[in-house]
């Protein structure tokens, strides 16, 4: 058994609601053991003996029967956000937000090329790196819909490539992981 956190795209926004409560009965009613919720930002951590990719196919479709809407998730292993933290290189300031993007292996560069391609001629001062396979950006707080790069988080072209989360809730996230299996 393995401990995981999916990562659902695009939940509680833009009319799409999904109770936490009720996706963790959908992951226990699709086979997931100690199953639980991060916050309501659609992360959910579960045991499991399968493989991702299988992972992945059984839960957004069981997903996807009982919220009636098609599902994308992303699932990464306490290894994998370990090492998101890990990368991150930003230093924690309270005037600033610091996100990771949960992605496919290979996008964090498409994002980067975005970042770049946004920010020309912008007097932003927000930041991107890329750092271990893992996409960052660093914005300040009250600007985050605001600012170039922002522009792109939203385009339908990416929508279902993608799925962020601020560090704190990663973090979060990672101790709750640590929690389950005593490490």
């Amino acid at each position: 058994m393995k401990t995981f956190c999916a990562f659902l795209r695009g939940v509680n926004v833009n009319g799409r609601n999904i109770k936490m409560a009720e996706a963790c009965e959908v992951f226990r009613a699709a086979g997931m053991e100690q199953v639980s919720s991060v916050l309501a930002t659609g992360n959910i951590i579960f045991m499991s003996g399968d493989d991702r990719s299988s992972l992945c196919g059984i839960l957004e479709a069981a997903l996807d029967i009982r919220f009636q809407m098609e599902s994308k998730l992303f699932i990464k292993d306490a290894d994998e956000i370990k090492t998101i933290i890990d990368a991150v290189p930003y230093e924690p300031d309270p005037d600033w937000h610091r996100y990771s993007f949960i992605c496919e292996s290979g996008f964090e560069f498409v994002l980067a090329k975005e970042f770049e391609t946004a920010g020309q001629g912008s007097q932003s001062d927000e930041s991107a790196a890329v750092s271990n396979g893992c996409f960052f950006w660093r914005v300040r707080k009250g600007q985050t819909l605001d600012t170039p790069f922002s522009k792109i988080l939203g385009n339908k072209k990416y929508r279902e490539n993608f799925t962020s989360r601020n560090l704190s809730t990663i973090e979060k996230i990672y101790a709750v992981m640590k929690s389950k299996t005593g490490n």
